[in-house]
C-alpha cells in the first residue's frame, strides 16, 4: 500500500511480522525485574517507574494501577477508535490512515503542548495491534515514518510502546492496566523537562480514563 506524501512515497511494512516482533518486545518489557525501576511518579491512580530506554537516549516508563471495569472496555477507551479522543486530555486529532485484519491499523493523531507550551504540539504516526494477553488484552503501537509532516507540529516517534490490561483473579470486575510508553518527543527540548511531563502524563492518563469509565 502506497502513500504519497509530497515528493516521498512511503512503504507501509508487513503487518504480521510487525505485530509479532512488537509483541514480542512488550512481553518483554514485562518480563524486566522489579529491581530495574525507579520510582518516578505516585499518585492515587497509579505508580510510574522508568529506567534507560534500550531504544533511544531517553526512559523507558512503566505505569500501572488497578481499574474499576472489565477488560475489554478498558481496552476499548484506550485503543484507536471513537472513545479515545474524547477523554484523553493529551490528544487533539486523531485519523485512522490505513486499516489491516488482525486488529492493526494506522493512526495520525496530534498532541496538546505541555508544560506552557515549552514543548510544543506534536504528531504522531503509529503502527497500533491489539491482541489477547494471558486472560486481557495487549494493545500496542511503535511509531512509522509515513505521510508528511503537518506545519506548525514536530514529529515525535514512539518507540515500542503498550498496554497490558487483565483482570484481577478475586475481583474480575477490576482490572490491573500497566503501561509501558518511551516517546522521544524530538525538537530541541530539555531532557528535564520532558521527564518531568512524562511522569504526569502517565499518572493524568489513568485518572482521566478512570473518569470516562465512570460515565
Amino acid at each position: 500500500c502506497l502513500y504519497a506524501g509530497g515528493n516521498q512515497m512511503d512503504l507501509l511494512p508487513n503487518s504480521a511480522p510487525l505485530a509479532r516482533k512488537l509483541r514480542n518486545t512488550l512481553i518483554q518489557y514485562h518480563s524486566i525485574g522489579d529491581s530495574e525501576w525507579r520510582v518516578a511518579k505516585q499518585t492515587k491512580d497509579a505508580t510510574v517507574w522508568r529506567k534507560p530506554s534500550e531504544e533511544f537516549s531517553g526512559y523507558l516508563y512503566k505505569a500501572q494501577g488497578v481499574v474499576e471495569d472489565v477488560t475489554n472496555r478498558i481496552v476499548d477507551h484506550i485503543r484507536p477508535g471513537p472513545y479515545r479522543l474524547d477523554w484523553d486530555s493529551l490528544m487533539t486529532t486523531m485519523d485512522i490512515m490505513e486499516t489491516f485484519e488482525e486488529n492493526c491499523c494506522v493512526m495520525r493523531y496530534t498532541t496538546a503542548g505541555q508544560l506552557w507550551n515549552i514543548i510544543a504540539p506534536r504528531e504522531f504516526v503509529d503502527f497500533s495491534y491489539t491482541t489477547s494477553y494471558e486472560d486481557g488484552l495487549l494493545t500496542c503501537g511503535i511509531s512509522l515514518d509515513y505521510g508528511e509532516v503537518r506545519p506548525n507540529f514536530v514529529r515525535g516517534f514512539n518507540h515500542p510502546c503498550g498496554w497490558f490490561c487483565v483482570p484481577l483473579k478475586d475481583y474480575p470486575s477490576h482490572s490491573l492496566l500497566t503501561g509501558y510508553i518511551q516517546t522521544e518527543l524530538r525538537g530541541m527540548l530539555p531532557q528535564s523537562a520532558v521527564d518531568t511531563a512524562m511522569s504526569s502524563t502517565l499518572a493524568n492518563f489513568y485518572s482521566d480514563l478512570k473518569k470516562a469509565l465512570k460515565t
